[in-house]
């Protein structure tokens, strides 16, 4: 059971993820994919890496795919819409597809080759648009661990910025406010608060998402190890 002392944290933090964030409406006109590596997401005008560039499109972005075209230097480009006015052509290992083969692993290796937020980011495009992929698990297990590492550094930073400034409200409500936590928060990654500590720690909704979803897995063998250790230190 997990103490007293912490089932406010955890009320708060769940709340705060259940607020909806607004999505934008996802473009028509062929088969639909995101944006998974910003870095090669230039909307050019024309199918070449030197063509005039239209915009930068970020990660997490659903863009509709309506043809493909290889460059004279080896380059495949997808011609796609992003919205119903907006289109061009974007180098094709910018985005995936739950409707290509193979595009989950391809995912999957680059969520491994990421880091830190970059890699929770990718995680959770992963959980939300490739639904029936048999590598869920090893994404959750992912997502996870990653989410649990980055809850030390959160902690650290959230002591320094907020040790010389204590406020007039409980301390505990300055740390769950705390700014670095939000981008995590709107990839529903949540953090509990222990206030005689102050460290926070991952919830561990990826885990137990793992275990109810995939009990069979070695890699839902794993995320019962990892629950059970949080539990000890609760």
């Amino acid at each position: 059971m997990i103490p007293h002392k912490l089932t406010l944290c955890l009320f708060l933090i769940f709340f705060a993820q259940g607020i909806g964030i607004a999505q934008r409406k996802p473009p028509t006109g062929g088969r639909l994919a995101v944006v998974v590596e910003e870095r090669l997401a230039a909307l050019r005008a024309t199918p070449q890496l030197n063509g005039r560039l239209v915009r930068r499109l970020g990660r997490g972005r659903m863009v509709a795919i309506r043809s493909a075209k290889t460059s004279a230097d080896g380059i495949t480009f997808f011609l796609i819409n992003v919205t119903s006015r907006t289109h061009g052509w974007i180098q094709h290992e910018a985005v995936a597809s739950a409707t290509r083969a193979s595009d989950d692993r391809r995912l999957l290796r680059l969520i491994e080759r990421s880091q830190g937020f970059d890699r929770i980011s990718r995680a959770r495009i992963f959980l939300d648009h490739f639904t029936r992929s048999p590598l869920r698990p090893n994404v959750l297990l992912l997502l996870g661990d990653t989410a649990a590492e980055l809850a030390k550094q959160l902690s650290t930073d959230a002591v320094r910025r907020l040790k010389d400034d204590p406020g007039e409200a409980s301390e505990f409500s300055y740390y769950l406010n705390y700014t670095g936590l939000d981008r995590y928060n709107r990839q529903r990654v949540g953090f509990i608060f222990d206030q005689s500590t102050k460290r926070f720690h991952y919830d561990g909704a990826a885990w137990r998402e793992l275990i109810r979803r995939h009990p069979k897995t070695s890699q839902a063998s794993e995320a019962k190890k990892r629950l059970y250790s949080q539990l000890r230190i609760w």
